[in-house]
């Protein structure tokens, strides 16, 4: 966090966007909440405020895993939590070399304390309502580890906000998309300094191409669920 303000206080003036992905978002949002002045948006991709009972258990899990098996048994677990399979289908004959560059560019001890820090995690939905800035939070629609609901309480927590589900994408969906991803963040970053920013809490579908429209979600629809809701039975 320390090292993150200074980066910022270095940057001067000039309109500050933070951006933070998964436990990256959490960082984003204990500055957007201590520093919100400093910054001019925030940007937070399938991250969470809180740990549900799920998330708990899986985190748990994961380290679990790094203890008994290692960096190469949690990146073995994690892949297919974090991709879809039309972006592993093709990669499966190269998952060797894929693994080996996660290695080379992760710190095992960063793995280490980020596994850690589930167990002593402190809520910061709380706090939530203090964040004053536009943000604009993405959720690939098929996300294992962080899904929708997790995503629901930020929305629903920070005031000046819209919620983007991306279709058939997972927990890294900034790997499965990264022009799609781009696009969102830069008509975010445009649209808050043009004044055109709507932060009402609405919840939108990603275009399939990136440059395309965002689409609103169809009314009458319970955005929480894979089902239209008028048509379950009460």
């Amino acid at each position: 966090m320390a090292a993150l303000a200074l980066l910022i206080d270095r940057l001067g003036d000039a309109p500050v966007f933070l951006g933070g992905i998964s436990f990256g978002g959490l960082i984003a949002l204990r500055y957007a909440i201590d520093h919100g002045d400093r910054i001019a948006g925030l940007a937070l991709m399938s991250t969470f405020a809180e740990l549900s009972p799920q998330l708990l258990l899986l985190g748990n899990a994961l380290r679990t895993g790094l203890i008994l098996g290692g960096t190469g048994y949690l990146q073995d677990l994690l892949l297919p939590m974090n991709l879809s399979d039309a972006w592993l289908g093709p990669q499966l004959g190269n998952l060797e070399a894929i693994k080996r560059q996660g290695w080379l560019t992760n710190d095992v001890y960063a793995l280490q304390n980020l596994m850690e820090s589930f167990l002593e995690f402190k809520p910061l939905t709380p706090q939530l309502h203090s964040i004053g800035v536009p943000t604009i939070i993405l959720n690939g629609e098929f996300d294992f580890l962080t899904p929708r609901a997790v995503h629901d309480t930020l929305r629903l927590q920070i005031p000046d906000s819209a919620l983007v589900i991306i279709p058939r994408a997972f927990h890294a969906f900034t790997l499965e998309k990264p022009a799609l991803t781009a696009h969102l963040l830069s008509g975010f970053a445009e649209d808050v300094l043009s004044g055109k920013w709507k932060g009402d809490r609405s919840v939108w579908i990603a275009p399939e191409n990136p440059g395309d429209p965002l689409i609103p979600f169809p009314r009458g629809h319970d955005h929480l669920r894979a089902i239209p809701a008028h048509e379950v039975s009460p």
